[in-house]
């Protein structure tokens, strides 16, 4: 029997970090120690207060729990647009902006829209798997572009002209996953005008947004009316579960892209969206949230570095750290799997975020609670070289 084209579609290897854990927490005995869970960016801080009355108003009221319009409510499309406005000092038209089911949905509206079978998207790796993995199962090609500390990890305009040919599109994320690190804002301005002017599709990920530490930010919707930007409530927002994410389109892209949502998803979950207007109000808790991702942060550098983990390229935004595990051992995966037996700490191997190089890596979360962290330190200090 014929089996499709998802054949070639790489594995989430994260998700299967993920499982294994769950089956160890599963199995745990009275008296074994807890495993520390640091290999999703799942935020530990939860539903902010004011969403989560919006939503709970919303269930009492009897509000309509139906479909929405397929690119999303408008009211929560213009607060939105506002955000953007208090953000970057861009004005971007509601009618730009598609709510989608979170930013995972967004990114086969993006490909479907703006590409065809057969096109090929640049990208940096370290990057996040399922930018590759997506872009395959819809018939793209990805081109890896690797990249080191000396660009910190981020693709330059230099690389794509070095290209024997042009891509058909480029993704960029900023801040990124897995390593944290940002394009200033000249860099991704020259990024985001190099693409428009070659005919170079770019797709800025901004899901990271907010949770920064330093360095300044900026949206390639500043720089580029063809750009495509993706966003998310996931993480700043701390509403992972709720898969609400925003994406802003070019004009020549808004209508396919609301057909294709209307057909792939219908719409966007009302109630989620109604969590997520509420959301953009609860600047305080969420700012407290950013504060406490710093902390955290601090708190691994230094405390891998006292572990004998010395080749980390400090995180300039999201919540990741990746370190080098090459001194203790061949191969990330077998030195992830030590970490889980015999520290009980589950993080991520590198090779899911680059294949050539990964092996050398694992990545860390740092949005568990402050006093995981602590134990984290603790036990990777105890753990045998």
């Amino acid at each position: 029997m014929k089996i499709g084209i998802g054949r070639a579609v790489p594995p989430f290897r994260v998700m299967d970090v993920i499982a294994e854990a769950n089956a160890r927490a599963q199995r745990r005995q009275p008296g074994d120690a807890r495993i520390l869970r640091l290999e999703v960016g799942q935020p530990g801080t939860g539903l902010p207060l004011g969403a989560r009355l919006a939503a709970e108003a919303a269930l009492r009221t009897g509000a309509t729990l139906g479909y929405t319009e397929a690119l999303g409510m408008l009211p929560l499309r213009e607060r939105i647009a506002a955000h953007i406005q208090d953000w970057y000092g861009t004005t971007i038209a509601p009618a730009r902006i598609a709510v989608t089911f979170g930013a995972s949905g967004a990114f086969p509206l993006a490909f479907l829209a703006a590409f065809d079978p057969g096109d090929t998207i640049a990208l940096a790796a370290p990057y996040y798997p399922p930018y590759v993995n997506i872009a395959t199962a819809l018939g793209l090609k990805p081109l890896i572009l690797p990249c080191g500390i000396e660009t910190g990890f981020q693709p330059t305009v230099a690389m794509l002209e070095a290209l024997e040919r042009k891509p058909d599109g480029l993704i960029v994320a900023s801040p990124a996953n897995p390593t944290g690190s940002m394009l200033s804002p000249d860099e991704l301005k020259a990024l985001a005008r190099y693409c428009h002017a070659n005919g170079i599709r770019l797709i800025s990920d901004e899901i990271y947004h907010g949770l920064t530490y330093g360095k300044p930010i900026a949206s390639a919707a500043q720089f580029s009316e063809s750009a495509i930007v993706i966003n998310s409530f996931s993480k700043y927002f701390s509403m992972t579960g709720w898969r609400v994410g925003w994406m802003v389109c070019p004009e020549e892209l808004v209508r396919p892209v609301e057909r294709l949502a209307a057909n792939f998803f219908v719409s966007p979950s009302y109630i989620s969206q109604v969590a997520a207007q509420a959301a953009f109000a609860c600047t305080q808790e969420l700012e407290a949230n950013r504060a406490r991702y710093a902390t955290a942060r601090q708190m691994l550098l230094t405390g891998l570095e006292t572990a004998g983990f010395t080749k980390i390229s400090p995180p300039d935004g999201a919540f990741y750290l990746y370190a080098d595990s090459s001194s203790r051992a061949a191969d990330s995966g077998a030195f992830c799997a030590r970490l889980l037996d015999e520290a009980d700490i589950a993080v991520t191997p590198g090779y899911d975020f680059d294949a050539q190089r990964g092996k050398n890596f694992f990545r860390m979360s740092y949005c568990a609670a402050l006093p995981d962290i602590e134990e984290a330190i603790f036990r990777l200090c105890r753990l045998k070289p």
